[in-house]
């Protein structure tokens, strides 16, 4: 089926399977391999994508069921050198050990910022991160990651 969409700030046309899933076409097609399939079952959140500026697991979604929205993976949130106020605040923070799950991370933050504004709370964060697994770290760091994230992202939005 022949599916429009937008991807990263790209307009494309693709042919797919009607079975193919956002998280295949995304990586085996447009070789956007940030976005991970860690689990096949919608559990750990590490295939995360912004789906109109929503965080969706790409491992839930058709392909054909994004037919003209606009998808943001990962590689999608810089700009040009520039690293996104949450990608960076994961690297400051150190919001990552082996880093497989980092990107469903920073995508699921950018989401939390964007439900509860830059000034939300550990508590908050630490609940909302219940759908995303890192099998390294104690979410210490993720959760301040995203808490620094959320103020910068909060301060660029008045800037």
């Amino acid at each position: 089926m022949q599916t429009r969409l937008t991807i990263n700030g790209t307009a494309q046309t693709r042919e797919v399977a009607p079975a193919t899933l956002l998280v295949e076409l995304l990586r085996d097609e447009l070789a956007l391999t940030g976005t991970h399939i860690g689990c096949d079952t919608s559990q750990c959140g590490a295939c995360n994508v912004l789906i109109d500026g929503q965080s969706v697991k790409s491992c839930t979604i058709l392909a054909v069921q994004v037919d003209g929205k606009a998808i943001t993976t990962i590689e999608g949130l810089a700009t040009g050198d520039t690293l996104h106020p949450m990608q960076a605040a994961f690297k400051e923070a150190h919001g990552l050990q082996c880093g497989f799950c980092t990107p469903g991370m920073v995508i699921a933050g950018i989401e939390i910022v964007r439900r509860h504004g830059p000034d939300v709370d550990a508590a908050t964060i630490a609940h909302d991160l219940e759908g995303n697994l890192c099998r390294c770290t104690g979410y210490m760091n993720i959760i301040k990651a995203i808490q620094a994230g959320a103020r910068a992202m909060g301060e660029t939005a008045h800037a």
